[in-house]
């Protein structure tokens, strides 16, 4: 096989493997928006330097819990979780320096409080009016004493 060839085929099959890879981040985006929908956001994962630690995200409520789906993985897990009982909500801030570069367009940075410590995410002012909404819902007879 001349070198020609075997840079054709080689060429090929990447392309086929970008093709797939792509093809499988549109089928998990499917599949985790089935159960209702999804919004962007993002979740900061280091917290050492300022403006720096943000990974690109997808988030979905599933009952009492919000679940954050990294935003180019092809696993139909989610990354994280977090319980609505365990988070509380502290401010929010602009994007600063690095930070705009880093996240979507428009999206603020919500800082939380957890049993693990501060969780910082950042989704944009319609996303945030939904998580306040469900971080103050509870359900029904939630309060009642047994």
């Amino acid at each position: 096989m001349a070198w020609w060839q075997w840079l054709l085929d080689s060429a090929g099959m990447l392309l086929l493997l970008v093709v797939g890879y792509g093809l499988g981040l549109v089928v998990r985006r499917r599949w985790i928006a089935r159960d209702g929908g999804t919004f962007e956001l993002s979740h900061r994962v280091r917290h050492g330097r300022g403006g720096r630690g943000w990974l690109l995200g997808v988030g979905r409520y599933s009952g009492e819990r919000l679940e954050w789906f990294r935003l180019f993985s092809l696993s139909p897990r989610p990354k994280r979780s977090w319980a609505r009982e365990q988070l509380s909500y502290s401010g929010r801030r602009d994007a600063l320096g690095a930070e705009q570069v880093s996240l979507f367009p428009d999206h603020l940075v919500i800082v939380c409080q957890s049993p693990d410590g501060e969780v910082e995410l950042a989704m944009g002012p319609a996303s945030l009016t939904g998580f306040q909404a469900w971080l103050e819902a509870k359900p029904p007879g939630a309060e009642m004493p047994s």
